[in-house]
């Protein structure tokens, strides 16, 4: 497992990630292989949610029920979680009580002292950042959280959090597969009139967190679209998946490990956040930390993908 140290922190973190935003009816003992079969494989960090379960802190909730970790075993955990989604709605929140109250439950769930890293959970168009960094600075003091970043912000929206921020915005957690790949797709395409795929419709994100030791971390990294099925095997990507398959024989891995190889693959380090609970998928995804692929291989996946290549 490839890992890093993540720029703006002392926090050494792997560039796999076990999303854990669908183990609220598992079992103890479920809950405890999942976790497990991460570690073995050297995906020491896990991500959450206020927002993941039945209720509210309920996939923390059931994590904590279910590990019951001893203090060595949370030394060695990455644990990072999000706030700032509330419900009905959905709307968004956030406010200094919002994410302040959201933390000391976070922590209480999760059974911790401190979080690891704490997300702004998709932007809050209502935002007084003059706010955010109040309670980043009071969560920072008291020790209740160690790093700060946030979820599907543009540049413009990090850069406003950056005016009044004092602690460095060390993750954007966004969604990217090979499939759904506009954050690089357009500047393989850039300039080119006509074409939809040269539109920017992120305001450079990934060149942006490269240009400030932001990490980006990838969500739904085989899912087709949003939330509209897996490519891994659809009907829907014959070339793609013959792709992956051609590249998986190649390098003597699962296919799934090839979708995670392309994103670790690219220059800017950045982390794939899977959210299975299936033992296989995840020691498989694993498996994609390290993979090779060469520059024409890399290319190859985009194009099949439906992208154009000029």
């Amino acid at each position: 497992m490839k890992t890093f140290t993540m720029p703006g922190t002392d926090i050494t973190a792997p560039n796999v990630v076990l999303g854990l935003m669908r183990i609220q009816e598992k079992t103890d003992e479920e809950v405890r292989a999942i976790v497990g079969a991460a570690l073995d494989a050297g995906i020491t960090f896990v991500d959450h949610a206020d927002i993941y379960g039945s209720s509210r802190h309920g996939c923390e909730r059931r994590f904590a029920e279910a590990m019951k970790l001893t203090p060595s075993e949370r030394e060695r955990l990455v644990i990072q979680t999000k706030t700032g989604i509330r419900h009905p709605g959905p709307h968004f929140d956030f406010s200094y009580e919002h994410i302040t109250t959201s933390v000391d439950e976070s922590l209480a769930a999760l059974e911790t002292d401190y979080l690891d890293i704490l997300l702004l959970h998709r932007p809050d168009a209502l935002v007084e950042p003059e706010e955010v960094a109040r309670a980043f600075d009071d969560l920072a003091a008291s020790g209740k959280v160690r790093a700060f970043g946030v979820s599907n912000h543009t540049a413009r929206q990090m850069d406003l959090l950056r005016k009044y921020v004092n602690q460095p915005i060390v993750a954007n957690q966004v969604q990217l597969s090979i499939t759904h790949a506009p954050l690089i797709a357009q500047g393989v395409a850039a300039n080119m009139q006509g074409l939809d795929q040269s539109v920017s419709r992120d305001d450079g994100i990934v060149d942006y967190c490269r240009l400030n030791d932001i990490t980006v971390q990838a969500w739904s990294p085989f899912q087709a679209g949003f939330f509209d099925g897996p490519f891994l095997g659809s009907e829907r990507y014959p070339e793609l998946n013959e792709t992956v398959d051609r590249l998986a024989a190649k390098y003597g891995v699962p296919p799934i490990a090839i979708a995670v190889a392309w994103i670790t693959r690219h220059p800017a380090n950045m982390q794939v956040v899977i959210g299975t609970t299936n033992i296989e998928r995840i020691t498989g995804s694993a498996q994609g930390s390290e993979v090779p692929l060469t520059r024409a291989e890399w290319y190859e996946l985009l194009r099949t993908a439906g992208y154009t290549v000029p």
